[in-house]
């Protein structure tokens, strides 16, 4: 039987993959143009380009997400998801410090509080994936 803490990390990755997927979509229909907002002047590509490749990533991130289940494959898909928050996270920065709006983030507030999300969505990936604990003489 499960216990309750596996549970939940079950459910915090499947929402996570739900929220990759629907994210992802959103970059190549929906909010296409509000993403490019966040990908930085200095970045050597196109920003549309940029928006399409991270949105097919994100597509890619939340099916693995849903589907994958076995260990270790599943901790190492957590720290790949993390990653690729922790690679994104200048677009972020650059959506603040060049007072750009998207997504309805336009005060500096907005803008400064959406990059304490950041963190918590590497938090979310790590924790979501992890090994179950063990118990200590086992």
């Amino acid at each position: 039987m499960a216990s309750t803490s596996s549970v939940l990390r079950g459910i915090g990755q499947v929402a996570l993959g739900a929220a990759l997927l629907t994210a992802g979509i959103s970059h190549l229909t929906t909010a296409r143009k509000e993403f490019q907002a966040q990908v930085p002047s200095w970045f050597p590509a196109d920003p549309d380009t940029v928006v399409v490749g991270s949105g097919i990533v994100e597509i890619g991130l939340g099916t693995a997400l849903v589907a994958t289940w076995k260990q270790p494959v599943r901790r190492r898909l957590g720290a790949l998801v993390a990653a690729f928050f922790v690679a994104v996270f200048p677009g972020n920065i650059a959506q603040y410090a060049g007072r750009r709006d998207g997504f309805g983030l336009n005060t500096d507030r907005k803008r400064a509080l959406r990059l304490l999300g950041q963190p918590v969505l590497v938090a979310w990936a790590l924790a979501s994936t992890r090994n179950r604990a063990t118990k200590a003489g086992s």
